[in-house]
């Protein structure tokens, strides 16, 4: 095949690559009005080291301030991308956050820190193209500051309220969690008498499958205080700040056999 057969070869599939990519068969991303990448998260109630991560690593699959590089107009890899981007949004989209409510936001930010501590994302396919995108000790460490919260109340005894807690579970645990299958954590139900990293064939960070601890109420009270301090690197990286509320939420765990 001499040099203009193949010239003209590779002009017809460009063509019909750039043709093709007007066929969106998982959603049209652009479709959306896109916001400028400066006006994503402005004002937004988070640390200022998280917001940067959540912009320059997650923004182009979570929010409408996506950049499109040459190759994502061109199929089949750009239909590859739209997936990506509309399953993204879809599960988190960083344009509306303000909009959320905050026990949403709250079940978010516990999603954004296990998925972080896991590596789980970015998705390998994207950090393929994307090295840069990769998540560094210190990424991790900035993403972790969203579940920080405030001052935890660690004082007085309380009465858990199994009804409240099956409440709290539903508006701040189901990001990760089910009673009854795996999530980004494992299934709950049974939980407290369990030993923590036992449930067969979920796949636990090595410090909590190791750590020894058996799941009651004095115990379960020191995770939800805060889970990094009581082990350190495991995936969790969620705290429930008011003593009430974690002992509702015991309450629910204990009834839920």
């Amino acid at each position: 095949m001499n040099r203009t057969k193949i010239l003209s070869v590779v002009a017809i599939l460009f063509a019909t690559s750039l043709g093709v990519s007007y066929i969106h068969p998982f959603g049209n991303p652009h479709a959306v009005t896109q916001q400028p990448r400066e006006a994503l998260l402005q004002d937004a109630a988070m640390p200022d080291a998280a917001k940067r991560v959540l912009i320059n690593k997650c923004a182009d699959c979570h929010s409408q301030a996506t950049h499109w590089p040459v190759y994502s107009h061109l199929a089949p890899m750009s239909w590859l991308v739209e997936r990506d981007i509309v399953v993204g949004r879809q599960h988190l989209n960083l344009t509306h956050w303000k909009e959320l409510p905050s026990d949403k936001q709250e079940v978010l930010s516990a999603e954004i820190v296990q998925q972080a501590k896991k590596r789980s994302m970015p998705l390998p396919q994207y950090l393929l193209l994307h090295w840069d995108a990769r998540l560094s000790e210190s990424d991790v460490a900035a993403l972790s500051s969203l579940t920080a919260g405030g001052a935890t109340d660690v004082g007085g005894t309380h009465t858990g309220d199994a009804a409240q807690g099956k409440s709290l579970f539903e508006r701040r645990c189901t990001g990760c969690h089910a009673l009854d299958s795996d999530r980004e954590g494992p299934h709950l139900r049974g939980a407290f008498g369990r030993k923590a990293g036992s449930v067969p064939g979920f796949s636990y960070s090595p410090a909590l499958k190791n750590s020894g601890v058996n799941w009651n109420e004095a115990t379960l009270e020191r995770w939800l205080q805060d889970s990094d301090a009581m082990v350190p690197n495991s995936a969790m990286g969620f705290s429930v700040p008011k003593a009430q509320n974690r002992a509702d939420l015991i309450a629910f765990l204990k009834s839920v056999k």
